[in-house]
């Protein structure tokens, strides 16, 4: 009886240790993330190891270094990219609001805009991880295959809202909870849905990282 009750194939075993694994992975993240400029490296990173993690392949730790030292240089640039357009995205769309109601037109186009930005930002760092492409072309496929995907695309940024605005509505300890687990559950919830998409774009027997 109690043999069995510690066997890694108990179900409760499996789903302490992959939490542990997603802890870790959060804890990876937020080290690496630390000088901000990495965030693209690390968040690039800790996808791929998500769904490695999905799929039992390989160890966290390894795997997200992999990700991270591969990655580096393409996903930091694609981050100071983003980071730019969405702080001159947010500057006008706080300055088109406060122009009064003739203006209208130009928020929404604004708003508009930043829709699209979000979509492409939700996804930009995914299709890094997984496919090899240059920035321009990775860029591209950001905001192509999210449209032509729109069921995970519409869960994806529904979960993605959500934390938002619990984490800005809510007391401190869901921010706390956040930054030391959820955002690795949240990075492996959306695992599921890039795996699902991403699949109808690999061979059935793929590489590690192959073109798209």
């Amino acid at each position: 009886m109690f043999k069995g009750l510690f066997s890694p194939d108990n179900p409760v075993i499996r789903f302490t240790i992959k939490l542990g694994y997603i802890w870790w992975l959060n804890i990876l993240w937020l080290l690496s993330s630390l000088p901000i400029i990495t965030i693209g490296a690390s968040s690039t990173a800790l996808i791929y190891s998500c769904m490695k993690l999905h799929k039992d392949e390989g160890y966290p730790t390894a795997n997200f270094f992999k990700s991270f030292r591969e990655n580096l240089r393409q996903s930091t640039i694609l981050w100071c990219i983003y980071l730019v357009v969405g702080l001159i995205l947010g500057a006008d769309i706080i300055f088109w609001n406060h122009q009064g109601k003739e203006n209208r037109i130009v928020w929404g186009i604004m708003i508009a805009v930043g829709i699209l930005y979000s979509i492409s930002l939700s996804y930009v760092f995914a299709i890094q991880s997984k496919f090899n492409n240059s920035i321009k072309r990775t860029v591209a496929y950001s905001v192509i295959v999210p449209f032509h995907n729109m069921k995970e695309t519409l869960l994806i940024l529904v979960t993605l809202m959500a934390v938002v605005f619990f984490n800005v509505t809510s007391i401190f300890m869901v921010n706390f909870f956040t930054l030391n687990l959820g955002v690795g559950l949240i990075a492996y919830l959306l695992s599921v849905f890039y795996m699902a998409v991403f699949e109808r774009y690999i061979p059935q027997k793929e590489p590690d990282k192959t073109d798209i």
